[in-house]
């Protein structure tokens, strides 16, 4: 199941809007051209920023995510046409032969449940030629993201087009270790109603990534930092062997 902020058509709608800065991407755009990727998974596509952003380079992309609100935003923005849309997750895909699969921003840690990860890893092992790569971030937990994730740290107000003025804010709502849950909140001042989306992250050492990934067959490559984020994400660069 979709969290509701990608699976509720109205949040989905606004997802972009409220989130306009998507300089975290220029990473992957890089990695993609340092890899020499002609085709790419990518993975919790969402509303397709990514992946147009990809095709706009001439990649051919598969863009897969299970909120099928995100994947109607994504289909209904110009050039969408050039990438093939799945509603869905890595642990059932098409026959593919990638160069590169993606989880860009949180979804690897979005991926919580042991199980749908192991099978996601191997989903996109299957996906990647040989000698492909698969590359995520997680946050490092020794960064203690959660700690800030407040609603004096993060309440705004957005104007958006066709919608009106939106506030929003996030709220800590349980530390369970490794998951961390918390509660975006969205009040629309057009009509009043507001509504909430509870999402669930797992936070993974780096040893615990490396060893499930090495189980799968992957060779880690690297693990560098996230240009975004110094010092609090770590982003695995995986090939398939």
């Amino acid at each position: 199941m979709a969290d509701d902020c990608f699976g509720h058509p109205r949040l989905a709608a606004i997802y972009d809007r409220l989130d306009p800065d998507r300089s975290d991407l220029d990473p992957y755009l890089r990695m993609a051209e340092e890899f020499g990727a002609r085709q790419v998974l990518d993975i919790g596509c969402g509303t397709g920023v990514f992946a147009l952003l990809l095709a706009d380079r001439a990649i051919e992309v598969v863009g897969i995510d299970p909120a099928q609100a995100s994947v109607d935003v994504a289909r209904a923005k110009p050039g969408s046409e050039r990438v093939r849309w799945i509603c869905g997750d890595a642990t059932a895909l098409p026959p593919l032969q990638v160069d590169l699969a993606t989880m860009t921003a949180n979804v690897a840690q979005a991926i919580a449940e042991p199980d749908t990860w192991q099978r996601t890893l191997q989903g996109a092992y299957e996906a990647l030629r040989p000698g492909g790569h698969l590359v995520f971030e997680t946050r490092d937990p020794a960064g203690r993201a959660w700690e800030e994730w407040t609603r004096e740290n993060s309440c705004r107000v957005t104007e958006i087009p066709g919608a009106g003025s939106v506030e929003s804010w996030v709220q800590l709502i349980d530390v369970s270790w490794p998951l961390v849950t918390f509660r975006w909140t969205y009040a629309f001042a057009a009509d009043g109603q507001v509504l909430t989306s509870d999402s669930t992250l797992r936070f993974r050492e780096r040893n615990a990534v490396e060893t499930e990934l090495a189980a799968h067959g992957y060779v880690v490559q690297d693990v560098r930092g996230a240009p975004d984020r110094p010092g609090r994400e770590l982003v695995f660069l995986a090939r398939r062997t």
